[in-house]
């Protein structure tokens, strides 16, 4: 009966996933979510680049097992460098577990409040951002401010601006709130840009020191930097748009790391020990365990997979075009191979 049920439960997940494809993707990637699964991990690596990804990288690590590393296509495609797993990467939006993680620590001691306003510690901006004094920081944290994202302003442009910065907080001040604080959900850049300056302000630092000494360095975590400032440049991936030559590395957009630094954080995120109980059980009220990351040229996967105990970080060097709707279909089917390899055991 059980094994009835959970062969049901798979064809469910398959047709709904076939669906969402040729519903809201590209036929290309329709027609590859059927291609003859690969064996192993490595050689879907591979066939990804033969699909029209420039570099690929992916980190895979099983509680108790020894991590895996796969890379594929170029780290550098001009100069002709392959792809190396243990590189540095651009992972974007991944950083805002960090900056959660942050939150929640300073909450549990008491350095702020998930019930306080934006008024009450930024109060210069009251009458600049609509609804500033019902604003809480939990629903700052949780999507739910209502503040406009400054990345879809018509000003922004992800060749020329960096991520975060008072000039970007500038394009939505004096605008309309996206809708009233806490009615509703949109993902917004500038909740987390505004989270970054209250928690600079309460501790008296950058928070980003904070982040280094409450998170990185107890993790071990030496391979994960804020900025290309912070990095040789040529341990950075080189990043590509679909149709244009252009290598987008020298674009200074915020977190920078490599697949196993982002692993052993995602695995301490979800296995509890980055956090006290206190602070674990503040976290699990405010923001999830995973995520995705997208700047110009970088895309990234962050998950950790129950079922199976696993921790899955892809990378992919190549955005634009289909490419971001391929590449969740290779993490499926990445994960489907995992999945097949755990019930063999």
């Amino acid at each position: 009966m059980k094994n009835s049920k959970k062969l049901i439960m798979k064809l469910i997940a398959a047709v709904v996933t076939v669906t969402s494809i040729y519903i809201f993707a590209p036929w290309q990637a329709g027609v590859y979510y059927f291609y003859p699964l690969h064996s192993t991990v490595q050689e879907q690596v591979d066939d990804a680049v033969n699909q029209g990804l420039d570099g690929i990288i992916v980190y895979v690590q099983k509680t108790g097992g020894k991590a895996g590393f796969y890379g594929s296509g170029w780290h550098d495609r001009n100069k002709k460098i392959p792809a190396d797993p243990k590189t540095l990467f651009k992972i974007a939006s991944i950083g805002k577990l960090y900056n959660a993680s942050a939150v929640a620590k300073l909450v549990a001691s008491g350095s702020l409040s998930l019930d306080k306003t934006l008024s009450d510690y930024l109060p210069s901006l009251v009458g600049r951002i609509e609804f500033a004094e019902n604003i809480t920081l939990r629903m700052m944290v949780q999507h739910r401010s209502g503040i406009p994202n400054y990345t879809d302003h018509d000003d922004f442009s992800w060749s020329e601006r960096t991520i975060g910065g008072d000039s970007n907080l500038n394009l939505v001040l004096d605008t309309p709130a996206d809708f009233k604080p806490g009615s509703d959900y949109s993902y917004s850049n500038t909740n987390y840009l505004l989270l970054a300056s209250i928690m600079t302000k309460v501790l008296g630092y950058d928070h980003r020191q904070y982040i280094k000494d409450e998170i990185l360095t107890p993790l071990g975590l030496k391979r994960t930097f804020f900025s290309i400032n912070n990095i040789d440049i040529k341990e950075l991936m080189s990043g590509y748009y679909v149709g244009y030559d252009a290598d987008f590395k020298e674009l200074d957009q915020g977190y920078i790391a490599s697949a196993e630094d982002v692993g052993i954080f995602l695995r301490a995120l979800n296995d509890g020990s980055l956090f006290t109980d206190k602070e674990q059980e503040i976290y699990g009220e405010i923001y999830e365990y995973e995520h995705t990351g997208w700047v110009l040229g970088y895309y990234s996967i962050a998950r950790y997979h129950q079922d199976i105990d696993t921790v899955v970080i892809l990378f992919v060097n190549t955005v634009g075009d289909n490419t971001l709707t391929l590449t969740d279909v290779i993490y499926g089917r990445i994960m489907r191979i995992l999945r097949m390899r755990a019930e063999k055991i």
